[in-house]
């Protein structure tokens, strides 16, 4: 490549076009990645844009295309790991398709459908051509459904909660549909391998941690729990949290611990959290009670939060794969834009394409006392 000069004018597609011996069409078409050129005519205008150092202007681009190249982004939960390593991935593939990510962040559990209205119009001022909404709560999701945009939409939230993803659907109206597309983690696949691995362990006596009922997330792995449970004749007892923080299932596992010590109830053989802070905290508390894990009772989590696998012992939890929920969520973006093919889910539930989550079978799971099966 040609270095330029500073202050040396930028060279134009013009340049470009004399360089390689082609039309300036020729190389507008290279440069949006049209089919209609032949790979030596590519390879040729490669050569001419490398040897003179040109970059395309976003703007000329838009012209030509009539599009921004632009994705509005509206994100909930941004205080947790789960969509923060989404949206990285998000903007790491649109990034890599020449598009760029304009975002807004909002609260999860207070966003008004006011606010969220108000922020796809500023979107559309910026002519964004699709939009994302990480919508991890009821209020976030059925906002999301509600709003009245004609851009392309991508959903990426669970399959339950308060309102069901049909219901969500009968708000877009009807014209817009086709332009919608759900994309989640396939929450119910991981507890139905949490709980064939509890009850290989010979675990029958289990008490979960709920997370808080506005998040969807929460919402399906408790509907998946109490359904698996009941399938496999493991008695279950649920701890209602009101936050995913580790204090509150500290204080409410050292509750649990307190009365069974005054009333002489059997205790459970395993607990499972819905998600891996509420783990630390249920660790914390069985330790200062001298309950070793997981001997005297096992331990399982979900998310698989950096530096659970140095735990003590190391955490059996389960993985979702956010990364591939993000490039999930912005290859649905493109094939409604039209920019690539329809790729299949592995799964899916309700309307909503499922990536997978992998649990992670760690020393925290271990086999029942063998008094309490």
């Amino acid at each position: 490549m040609v270095a330029r000069r500073s202050g040396q004018k930028r060279p134009s597609m013009f340049e470009v076009a004399k360089l390689a011996g082609v039309s300036h069409q020729t190389v507008s078409r290279v440069i949006n990645n049209s089919p209609d050129v032949s790979d030596a005519t590519r390879a040729k205008v490669q050569q001419a844009i490398d040897q003179l150092g040109y970059r395309p202007s976003n703007s000329a681009r838009a012209l030509a295309s009539h599009r921004s190249r632009t994705i509005g982004l509206i994100a909930g939960g941004m205080r947790f790991f789960g969509p923060i390593s989404a949206i990285s991935s998000i903007e790491s593939m649109a990034r890599a398709h020449g598009l760029f990510i304009t975002v807004s962040m909002v609260h999860e559990a207070l966003c008004t459908q006011q606010e969220f209205d108000e922020l796809c119009s500023t979107f559309d001022e910026q002519n964004v051509d699709a939009f994302i909404f990480l919508a991890p709560t009821d209020v976030m999701f059925e906002a999301a459904c509600r709003v009245q945009v004609s851009q392309p939409r991508v959903i990426v939230s669970s399959t339950h909660g308060t309102m069901s993803v049909r219901e969500g659907l009968g708000l877009v109206r009807e014209r817009d549909r086709s332009k919608v597309s759900m994309v989640g983690i396939d929450q119910w696949g991981a507890m139905v391998e949490i709980v064939r691995l509890m009850t290989e362990y010979g675990h029958r006596r289990a008490l979960y941690f709920s997370g808080p009922h506005e998040w969807r997330d929460a919402a399906t792995r408790l509907a998946a729990w109490r359904n698996l449970c009941a399938q496999n004749a493991v008695y279950s007892s649920v701890a209602y949290c009101k936050t995913w923080g580790s204090a509150e299932a500290y204080a409410t596992m050292n509750h649990v611990l307190d009365e069974a010590g005054r009333s002489g109830s059997p205790l459970p053989t395993v607990v499972v959290t819905a998600n891996d802070s509420q783990a630390v905290g249920v660790a914390r508390s069985l330790h200062e009670h001298g309950l070793r894990i997981p001997q005297d009772m096992s331990l399982v989590g979900f998310d698989d939060m950096p530096a659970m696998d140095n735990m003590f012992p190391p955490l059996t939890t389960v993985r979702p794969d956010f990364e591939q929920l993000g490039a999930a969520a912005m290859r649905e973006v493109l094939y409604l834009l039209g920019e690539g093919g329809k790729l299949p889910f592995a799964s899916s539930q309700h309307g909503v394409g499922l990536i997978p989550a992998k649990v992670m079978l760690r020393r925290s799971l271990g086999p029942a006392p063998r008094k309490n099966r």
